[in-house]
Order: C-alpha cells, then sequence, then structure tokens
C-alpha cells in the first residue's frame, strides 16, 4: 500500500460549512441535480454504481438483490416522516451496529443532525434521485453524493431501515456512509465512537463501567444534555460470545445507543434510570424497570408521559444505573467539544492537527519495545506555555487516529494497534535519536496500544516542552495517521521531521602536492596503466580502479560498485566537461569517497556490508544532509531493498545525488540573490 508522506504542519480544525465535493465529476450536489432536472432523468452514480462491488469485496451476495429506488419500493416515499427520530434506525442484515448505535444517538441533537443530513431534500417536484449528506473525516468535511438506488429482496431493504416503511433517509444515510468507506461490507464490524467522530468531527473518550469514577451518572447526565453521543456495549470474551443473548435480554458485543437519563420517584426514593436503545428495533432488557416491570405500576402517569415511558417492542428501555453498571462493560462518548465531563466549568478549547505517515523502512519503527528503530517514528514537539486557570499543569487531549483502514479493508488491511508517548524534550532541535531513548522514560503515554481507529487521552502536565511519538505497535507496518491536539490553553506544536538543512564542507579543489603519499603513488602507477598518458579514464576503467582498490582494503564487505555509480561520479566531479576524470580530480572524489565509507561502517551494525534503512537518517546526518520524513521516505523507497536494507552503491548513489541537487540549489540561490541584489540596485 503506498503511504508516501502526509504534510504534517499543524493546522486549524475544519469547519463544516465548506465541506468538500467528493463526485469524481468535480461537480457538486447542487450542479449534477440540476443537471438532472434539466435532461430529464434520475441520477445514476458511477462513482458508487448499483452493482455487487458496492455491496461486498470478499464474497458473492447471499440472495439476489435487486436495487430500487424508494418510489418503486413504496407508493409515497418521504425523506423525513415526522422529524428524524431514533425509532427510524432499524438494524438489517448487516453487521454495522456500531453505525446504527451511533445515528441513534446522532438524532438527539437537531444541529449536529442537520449537518449531517441536510433537511432540504424530499421526493417532492424537484426529485431528481440524488441525495448527499456530510462527514468529519481526518479534519475534513466531505460532502457525499448518491443516488437512491438500494438494495431489496422481495420488496423489502435489506440493511438499515425505518420502522415506518415510507421513510427513507436512515438507509440513505447508511448507502453515503457505505460508499465513503468503499463497500456496505466495510461497514461490518466497529467502534461506535467512530461513526460519532464522522458526524460531528468530536472527540471520543471511552470509559471502563467497572472502573468508573464515582460521579459517573453525573457524567453521563453533563454529557447529554451537552449534546454529545453516547453509546455502550458489553465485552465478549471469545468469538463464539458475539451476539450471544444474555438472560435478562442483553446482546454481548453489541454496540447500544444511549439516549436519556433520569432520576424517578419510587417508593419514597429519587432512584437513577438510564434510557438504552438497541438499534436492532427489537430485544430488549427484561430486568426491573423493563417496559413491562411492576416498577412502573408506581410511577405517575405523568412521570411515564415526562420519560416516554411506553410499553413497545421497539429495542429501547429503561434500567436502574446499577443495573446499568453490573451488566455494561464500556461506555464510548463522542463529545462536541472537548470539555471535561468532570468538570462544570466550559471551556474554549485550542485545536492543532497533524497529518502524518508511517513508512515501512524510515517512519514506521513501532513501539519502545523496538528501540532500533523507535527513535525513527515522527516526532512533534509540544510547546506547553500557559497553566490552566488556577492550575499548576497544562490539561490537553492527545488523539491519534488511523486514517482509511475501513476503505481499505476489501485489500486485506486491518485496525493497526496504535498508541503513543510523550518524553520532556531536552532542548535541542531536531530528530532526537536512539540514545535518547535509550536513557529517559516517557514522561506520559496513551492509557494503552489497541486496534481501534483513534486513541486518546486526557493530560495534566507542568508546562514545558515535550516531545510526542505515535507509532504502530509493531515496526514496519504502514499507515497514514491524524494527530489531533486539544488543549485548554494556547499549545504550540511543530514537527521536528520538517526542516531540510545542508551542511556540507567547502568542496575540495585540486592542488598540487610538493610530495605524494604512498596511496597516491599507488593510484597514479594504476591510473597510468589504465589511462596511458593523458591520465583520464572513463566510466568504465573508473569501476575496474574503484573495485580494484576496495577488493584490497581491510574491514569493507561491499559488493562491487557498479557502472552507474561511476558514471554517476564522473558526473560530480567532470570539471573540463569530456566525461571521464583527471588524476587531480580523482584524488579529490577519494578524499569523499574515505568518509563517506567511515560513515557507512559506523552505522552498518552487524558488519555484514549493508546498512538498515533505519539508519539512513542518522548515517546522511553525518554527511551533512539533514532531510525531512518526505524525502527520506523517497530515498528510502529508491535504494533499500525488500529486507530494509541498503547497500554501500546504493548508499554511494545517493550521496553523490543528494550533492550534486545541493549544488543545483546553491546555484539558484546564488542567482536568485544576485537578481535581487540587482533590482535594489535600479
Amino acid at each position: 500500500m503506498p503511504y508516501l508522506y502526509q504534510d504534517s504542519k499543524p493546522r486549524p480544525p475544519a469547519h463544516p460549512g465548506g465541506a468538500r465535493g467528493t463526485h469524481s465529476s468535480g461537480k457538486g450536489y447542487e450542479e449534477l441535480k440540476q443537471e438532472c432536472l434539466r435532461r430529464g432523468v434520475l441520477f445514476e452514480d458511477s462513482d458508487f454504481p448499483a452493482c455487487n462491488s458496492s455491496l461486498f469485496f470478499s464474497e458473492n451476495p447471499p440472495i439476489p438483490f435487486v436495487w430500487k429506488r424508494p418510489g418503486d419500493i413504496v407508493k409515497d416515499p418521504k425523506f423525513i416522516l415526522g422529524g428524524a427520530t431514533r425509532t427510524d434506525i432499524c438494524q438489517g442484515d448487516l453487521g454495522d451496529c456500531w453505525l446504527l448505535a451511533a445515528i441513534a444517538s446522532l438524532t438527539l441533537n437537531e444541529k449536529t443532525l442537520a449537518r449531517v443530513v441536510p433537511l432540504d431534500q424530499n421526493f417532492g417536484p424537484d426529485y431528481a434521485g440524488i441525495f448527499h449528506f456530510q462527514f468529519w473525516q481526518h479534519n475534513e468535511w466531505l460532502d457525499v453524493v448518491i443516488d437512491d438506488r438500494l438494495p431489496t429482496f422481495k420488496g423489502r431493504l435489506v440493511f438499515l431501515h425505518s420502522a415506518e416503511l415510507n421513510e427513507f433517509w436512515s438507509a440513505l444515510l447508511e448507502k453515503a456512509y457505505a460508499k465513503l468507506n468503499g463497500s456496505y461490507e466495510s461497514l461490518k464490524g466497529g467502534s461506535t465512537i467512530e461513526a460519532m467522530e464522522d458526524f460531528t468531527g468530536g472527540i471520543g473518550e471511552t470509559y471502563d463501567v467497572k472502573a468508573a469514577p464515582d460521579n459517573f451518572y453525573e457524567i453521563l447526565d453533563k454529557a447529554l444534555k451537552r449534546g454529545s453521543m453516547v453509546g455502550c456495549s458489553i465485552d465478549t470474551s471469545s468469538a463464539a460470545e458475539s451476539e450471544a443473548r444474555t438472560p435478562f435480554g442483553l446482546v454481548k458485543g453489541h454496540a447500544y445507543s444511549v439516549t436519556g437519563i433520569e432520576e424517578v420517584s419510587y417508593g419514597g426514593q429519587q432512584v437513577q434510570l438510564i434510557r438504552i436503545r438497541n438499534p436492532w428495533g427489537q430485544v430488549e432488557w427484561n430486568g426491573p424497570w423493563s417496559d413491562n416491570s411492576p416498577e412502573w405500576h408506581s410511577v405517575s402517569p405523568s412521570e411515564q408521559r415526562r420519560l416516554s415511558q411506553a410499553a413497545r417492542d421497539d429495542g429501547e428501555f429503561w434500567m436502574k444505573f446499577e443495573d446499568f453498571k453490573m451488566h455494561f462493560d464500556k461506555v464510548e462518548i463522542c463529545n462536541l467539544t472537548p470539555d471535561a465531563l468532570e468538570d462544570s466549568t466550559v471551556h474554549k478549547w485550542e485545536v492543532t492537527i497533524h497529518q502524518g505517515s508511517w513508512v515501512r523502512g524510515s517512519t514506521a519503527g513501532g513501539c519502545r519495545n523496538f528501540l532500533e528503530t523507535f527513535w525513527t517514528n515522527p516526532q512533534i514537539k509540544l510547546h506547553l506555555t500557559e497553566k490552566d486557570d488556577g492550575q499548576d499543569d497544562c490539561t490537553f487531549i492527545a488523539a491519534l487516529m488511523q486514517k482509511g483502514r475501513r476503505k481499505l479493508k476489501k485489500l486485506g488491511a486491518e485496525m493497526l494497534t496504535i498508541g503513543y508517548s510523550i518524553y520532556e524534550s531536552p532542548g535541542s532541535d531536531g530528530h532526537l535519536g536512539k540514545d535518547f531513548f535509550r536513557y529517559h522514560p516517557s514522561k506520559a503515554r496513551s492509557k494503552t496500544y489497541i486496534n481501534l481507529r483513534e486513541v486518546s487521552h486526557r493530560f495534566k502536565l507542568p508546562p514545558g516542552d515535550y516531545i510526542l511519538i505515535p507509532t504502530t505497535f509493531e515496526p514496519h507496518q504502514e499507515a497514514d495517521f491524524c494527530l489531533r491536539i486539544f488543549s485548554e490553553k494556547k499549545a504550540i506544536t511543530e514537527d521536528l521531521d520538517e526542516n531540510v538543512y545542508i551542511d556540507l564542507p567547502e568542496p575540495l579543489h585540486p592542488t598540487p602536492s610538493p610530495e605524494e603519499t604512498e596511496e597516491e603513488k599507488q593510484f597514479r602507477a594504476l591510473f597510468e596503466q589504465i589511462s596511458g598518458k593523458d591520465m583520464e579514464i572513463s566510466a568504465e576503467e573508473l569501476e575496474y580502479v574503484l573495485n580494484a582498490v576496495l577488493k584490497k582494503t581491510k574491514n569493507i564487505k561491499f559488493k562491487n560498485l557498479s557502472l552507474i555509480s561511476c558514471r554517476n561520479i564522473i558526473s560530480l566531479m567532470d570539471t573540463s566537461g569530456n566525461g571521464k576524470l583527471e588524476f587531480s580530480e580523482f584524488k579529490v572524489f577519494w578524499e569523499k569517497m574515505k568518509k563517506w565509507i567511515s560513515i557507512f561502517l559506523q552505522f552498518d551494525f552487524d558488519k555484514s556490508g549493508s546498512m538498515s534503512s533505519y539508519e539512513l537518517r542518522g548515517a546522511l546526518k553525518a554527511a551533512g544532509y539533514q532531510l525531512n520524513n518526505y524525502l527520506l521516505q523517497l530515498i528510502v523507497l529508491r535504494y533499500s531493498d525488500e529486507q530494509l536494507q541498503i547497500e554501500f552503491d546504493d548508499f554511494l548513489n545517493c550521496l553523490i545525488r543528494l550533492e550534486n541537487a545541493s549544488r543545483v540549489f546553491q546555484a539558484l540561490s546564488a542567482k536568485n540573490k544576485e537578481f535581487i541584489n540587482l533590482n535594489i540596485g535600479e
């Protein structure tokens, strides 16, 4: 998979008003719709056609699906009927309960819903078979256009549908999300928080219910009042337990929505209740405070109306909060802002975003367990300068998200196990080396490494400079990532791998020496033997000379230098332009060569005659080149082999090309400077 480079400069958060169109035609929703109306045709989306490839990538449909428009399914289709509510979400034959739980939560916040589901869409006079929805993806809002052909079997929708058979907003939303992720099958299995973030651009936090804080009820109450989206689930101990029903009517490994939290007077006491929704639209809790439980007989009809309590088999039910904590294991909350739910104060949060990549061989170093490569991961510097109001520390949330993995499912990609570590900065600029991490412990880190799309955690650290290292757990694993930093006070972030710096010694010039060294005498003799009296050699002759000398050099296990390398050497050193190398030019090059050999041997740790591509950053820096991640990744792709090893011949070619490029850059800089001086003088 081609993970190359993501510009990681900090950038502001995206705003939904500027959603970017995604249709391959380059046209937006309104333009496509008007085009269809003018032509008198219904829209057909060539980007997500009504065929099997939009349904499944690993199998053929188990039943013969027929794609139908809503008007072919019912007589009077409606986009939204009586408002978009949580009862409009009933799961079909697709394992995307995590998505449906998020959609149910979405309906609780009208403003958020209207952003994802533009409400000015209908099946009225201007109907053209086209609809659109907006989703947040890695700091960008996208406008996803679809046609309204939906998969059916025997005239009924196969996947997500509303309890009202002529209402279609939820089925069309599911189709748009399937298109965003490549296919319907790509939606199988996931975390509710993933879809919640795609609906809001918010920040997710996960609670272990059994270890939740004492004020957990108040936290959930505040979350729902702030419009946060809340989901919950019961853990499974094995794959066989997935969607297994408990004696109390709950389903293990299944995603539920939390849709309400209230207190009710019962037996002279206030009882804390929580309302849960099963996206199946059926199968409910059958314990205390369930739909038909005797506890409701002691609650007044007015209180029951206030709680919207009704004994319907619609998948929604109340339960006592203590029972909820006993039976459920995980709660996921997506906050529309990062304000701590434990805190009564509303803050204005500063947000910065970095985009980056883990690339095999250069920046995919794995976690701290793999010290030899850990230091090669991207490094982001975090400046915490202002304390929280009335506090000694600085609060921030670091959220690391791997990008596009769901869409890559059809290529065999799975969610990688990811996390990050935070170190106190030693004060120096530039990419930190291996020895720093060998001798310094982390100051903080993500709670765990886990194979979720996003890992986030809240920290409080003293003011100062810190280095954040985002990583996969295993080295050599490739992915693009998005790192979001939310801070209560302004925090400055910078990428330590963005600067390109060249520090080469002044070029040597051929100068006559009063007395030749023994080494020079040997070279001169070899030169005379091969070149003749003019003392100039071609690339083929240079290849013979260098390989003859290197074979006699101790402690070197290089393979022969290639003819291409020798041609590159001549292009670097040939000052006369005759395509050959004079002896004086060769002497200058040999001094460079000795330095480069010394550097290569220094980084060839196992003395095998090749160097790990992960060591290339350090080797190039020793040669005078500090490169950013983009250039480094390109060089590794060009010069390393399948085992991520770099032979000396490739290292030599790399250095020659870098020196040639630096000369061109310096020449252009000098010309620009001269041009500027001329203009200033006019």
